[in-house]
């Protein structure tokens, strides 16, 4: 990372980039600071800064996007934190609903050669443990076509992709279920609030809020 990052941009351009990594919208100032759970006024000081340094393209009252430099930017950082992920979960024992906050204090801390040692001892991994996927150090991010298994229709079968880890709750839900990245699932029946389907070779039920939080092959 540029010797003249600081924690909090940082975490404000991956928290723009990861806003629209799974669907279109660009982010709006409130949103931001909703999800940074800071006051409006303080993400706007922050925009005005990032956007003189060239980080973000911002019209007053408008969405945010990234410039080319910021997404850089932005890359770098999630790349730390799904690495640091990925690490915990694997080699030092933590659930993967346990990771995220550990992930947030760490991914500011470490080097870059101690991140690269991780890599490698971890041979490369190109998604993380809820299959978000890690960037490349060159900036490169694997994609595939994508639906929410809440928008699901009936008979749909898919290879669950990623799973949010918004809520720890949800995961050890799921996790209990066997519903993690890579298993197969098939929507049996959407219809009011719950969605039926077979997956890791049962039947089950999950709740449409709980489905929003899980993306599967279209």
């Amino acid at each position: 990372m540029p010797p003249t990052s600081s924690p909090a941009i940082e975490d404000y351009l991956k928290t723009v980039y990861a806003h629209t990594e799974w669907q279109p919208d660009a982010i709006t100032p409130k949103a931001l600071a909703d999800k940074l759970g800071i006051a409006p006024s303080s993400v706007t000081e922050m925009v005005k800064k990032m956007a003189a340094q060239g980080l973000i393209s911002h019209v007053p009252y408008g969405p945010l996007r990234l410039t080319d430099a910021g997404r850089e930017r932005a890359l770098a950082v999630v790349r730390r934190h799904r690495l640091i992920e990925t690490w915990l979960v694997r080699e030092m024992g933590y659930g993967w609903d346990e990771v995220h906050d550990e992930a947030e204090i760490l991914e500011h801390a470490i080097s870059d050669r101690l991140l690269e040692a991780i890599d490698e001892r971890l041979g490369r991994p190109r998604r993380d443990p809820h299959g978000d996927a890690i960037p490349s150090a060159a900036g490169e991010v694997a994609s595939e076509p994508f639906v929410l298994l809440s928008d699901a229709p009936v008979a749909h079968v898919g290879r669950v992709i990623r799973i949010s880890d918004r809520d720890p709750e949800v995961l050890r839900e799921l996790e209990g279920r066997g519903i993690r990245p890579g298993v197969e699932v098939e929507v049996t029946d959407a219809a009011g609030r719950l969605v039926t389907l077979q997956a890791a070779g049962e039947a089950g039920e999950l709740t449409r809020e709980v489905a929003s939080a899980i993306w599967v092959t279209a």
